[in-house]
This record gives C-alpha cells, sequence and structure tokens, in this order.
C-alpha cells in the first residue's frame, strides 16, 4: 500500500543493501542506468524494470541528472512504483555523465517514486541534495568499503548528535 501521507522517513531507511553496489564498471551512459535500474529493482518496489528504465531514460533526455562535484541522482516517477525506493552506485574511476560542472561522476543516488503523492519526490530529492551538498559526505562516501558503511555515513549525517 502506497502511503497518502507525507514522507517522513530518513533518507538511509529508503536504502537497502542489496541496492548498493560499490563497484560499478560501466562507462556508457545508458547501460549505466540499465544497470541502476537493475540494482534498484532489487529493493522489490519495481513491478515494471524496463517501464521504469524507459522513464527515467525520458527524464534524462531532458537533461542530465549529473548534478556536480561527482554526484548524479538519476531519478524518475512512475505508476510501476510499489513505493520509494532508492539505491546507490559507486564508480571508482568516474564516468562522463554529462554532469553541470563537467566533471566525472562517482557516485549515485536513484531514486524511484510513484506518481503520488506528488511532492514527495521532490523532497526525496532534496534530502539527497542537501546530504551531497557537503564534500565530506561526498568524500566518506567514495571511500566508503561496504554498503553498511553507506548506510551508516547516511544515517549519521541525518542524525549528527546520535
Amino acid at each position: 500500500m502506497i502511503s497518502k501521507g507525507p514522507v517522513k522517513r530518513k533518507l538511509h531507511s529508503f536504502l537497502n543493501e542489496k541496492a548498493i553496489d560499490l563497484d560499478f564498471k560501466e562507462k556508457n551512459k545508458a547501460k549505466l542506468i540499465a544497470k541502476l535500474v537493475e540494482l534498484l529493482s532489487k529493493s522489490g518496489k519495481l513491478k515494471n524494470k524496463n517501464a521504469f528504465l524507459r522513464s527515467i531514460l525520458e527524464r534524462e533526455r531532458l537533461g542530465s541528472t549529473g548534478i556536480g562535484n561527482g554526484v548524479a541522482i538519476p531519478h524518475a516517477k512512475a505508476g510501476s512504483i510499489k513505493g520509494f525506493a532508492l539505491a546507490f552506485a559507486k564508480s571508482r574511476e568516474g564516468v562522463d555523465f554529462g554532469a553541470l560542472d563537467g566533471e566525472k561522476v562517482y557516485l549515485f543516488f536513484i531514486l524511484a517514486s510513484p506518481v503520488e503523492p506528488v511532492g514527495e519526490h521532490l523532497k526525496i530529492l532534496a534530502k539527497i541534495s542537501y546530504l551531497i551538498k557537503d564534500k565530506f559526505i561526498v568524500d566518506l562516501l567514495r571511500q566508503a568499503k561496504d554498503a553498511k558503511e553507506v548506510i551508516r555515513i547516511i544515517r549519521s549525517h541525518e542524525n549528527p548528535r546520535k
């Protein structure tokens, strides 16, 4: 069941260890996005991987989701999503993703959202953007050794006193 209320969960709660890959090797942007969708499907929330892949490629044609600082956030809303899903991948060598700053992308957050509720997709994107605007956090994520560490880094940034 998809909640109609606002998303109040923390960003780390959308991540599943199975949907984290710290050794992404793909260099071709379209193939990389397809592999990110495959990784995201491990969350169990994609009803139709191909439909979501079409949605996310269409979104990427509107403009690169490579936002700079070595990070990209490919994202899309689709009717084939059972709830909000997030995956994370790291490329050691970096990928030419057409980022706004012209630099390679090393960290990828891919977000799948249902069509409704409308504003929640943007709220989650804002949480990711807030997280990665901190170069220290980006560096920690680039150095992360396993999925548990990625989740711990994100959790500690969201709960700085804990």
